[in-house]
């Protein structure tokens, strides 16, 4: 818990000082109320993520000062991840990155992780044994697809206050305590150390949005989640391929089924951005109780509503592949049923027919 706090308390202080001097961060606000996915009425820096990245190698580098054991590995993934960011960051700065610029970055980050720690996809857990991927051909792009792919998940999912950040956190308490359960601490002090700054990032970012995680905030958290999911699936054979998978199902399939309802329902670009997605609907058509959506108070508070839906989504994932990181079978069922009910519910709610148990209505 050491590395947790240590880095909640750097986050908090740092992004507080970020909010303080906003009107000095200029092009880093999202002044831009008129986009398609934007939910707020006044200009917020976009820059959330820079407080978190320096909190983490803050802490990063006071764990390495206790424990010097895990000095090249830490470095080393925080340098993997650097790239990642800094593609993130100047968008948020200067909103001339393009995704496929920033997607490039993060691909690239994830091959030196490929190279330098290993982290990669080699085999696939079944329930009565093992596909073991041997061929470099095939791992390389798989692994390099997989953890770039993450990373622009957990951008995607970052439309509401407090959503992608509560998101982050329980997955990485998650791989936090299985990573403890199989005695691999280099997993258990780095995704604490992360969650920690991603909560003290969170206490200034909901409900009331203060900041936003922006580009380089999501692409650093994606692409940290991504890793740590990867190298403690590789690291210890005992946690099952289908814990990450279930794990990071939420941002995972939501990129995927976004994808596919862009290119074959719409007949669109995959990469064109757009406000149906699951959280977006819900904003809008299950979040009922404030009325006058241009009226800053009552967006504001739509805005808080909206995340835990998506939260107790995200935990219907997150809790049983915790529960369950070892029990191949009972993961992919757990996988499929996620599946099944993000479809369900999406299509109940895009045609008007919302579970009545959904919504929240406040009375005059």
């Amino acid at each position: 818990m050491f590395s947790f706090l240590v880095s909640f308390v750097c986050s908090a202080l740092l992004t507080l000082l970020v909010i303080k001097h906003v009107s000095l961060h200029g092009r880093a606000l999202d002044a831009d109320f008129d986009a398609v996915q934007r939910v707020h009425a006044h200009s917020v820096a976009r820059i959330g993520g820079l407080p978190i990245f320096v909190a983490v190698v803050i802490s990063a580098l006071i764990s390495i000062w206790r424990v010097p054991a895990m000095g090249p590995s830490m470095l080393t993934l925080l340098g993997c991840a650097s790239i990642a960011f800094i593609g993130g960051i100047l968008e948020d700065y200067t909103g001339n990155v393009s995704a496929t610029r920033r997607l490039i970055l993060t691909m690239l980050a994830a091959l030196l992780g490929y190279y330098l720690l290993e982290a990669k996809i080699d085999r696939i857990d079944l329930p009565f044994g093992s596909i073991s991927l041997q061929y470099a051909w095939l791992v390389l792009p798989l692994t390099v697809l997989a953890v770039a792919g993450i990373a622009n998940a957990v951008n995607i999912i970052d439309g509401f206050n407090g959503l992608a950040s509560v998101v982050t956190i329980c997955m990485l308490i998650s791989l936090a305590y299985v990573a403890a359960q199989v005695g691999d601490m280099f997993i258990v002090v780095t995704a604490l150390m992360v969650a920690g700054a991603t909560a003290g990032f969170l206490i200034w970012n909901y409900p009331v949005g203060l900041i936003f995680l922006g580009d380089g905030g999501a692409y650093f958290l994606g692409f940290m989640l991504a890793e740590l999911a990867l190298l403690l699936v590789l690291r210890n054979p005992q946690v099952s391929t289908w814990y990450a998978a279930l794990l990071l199902i939420y941002p995972a399939f939501e990129t995927v089924f976004s994808a596919y309802r862009r290119m074959f329902v719409r007949g669109k670009s995959p990469a064109m951005p757009d406000g149906i997605h699951l959280h977006s609907l819900i904003f809008r058509r299950i979040v009922q109780w404030a009325v006058g959506r241009k009226e800053a108070r009552a967006l504001m508070r739509r805005n808080a509503l909206t995340s835990p839906y998506l939260w107790l989504l995200s935990l219907m994932a997150v809790i049983p592949a915790t529960m369950f990181w070892r029990n191949t079978g009972v993961l992919i069922f757990f996988c499929l049923l996620f599946i099944v009910s993000y479809v369900w519910l999406y299509a109940r709610i895009v045609r008007f027919k919302s579970p009545r148990w959904l919504i929240w209505r406040k009375k005059d």
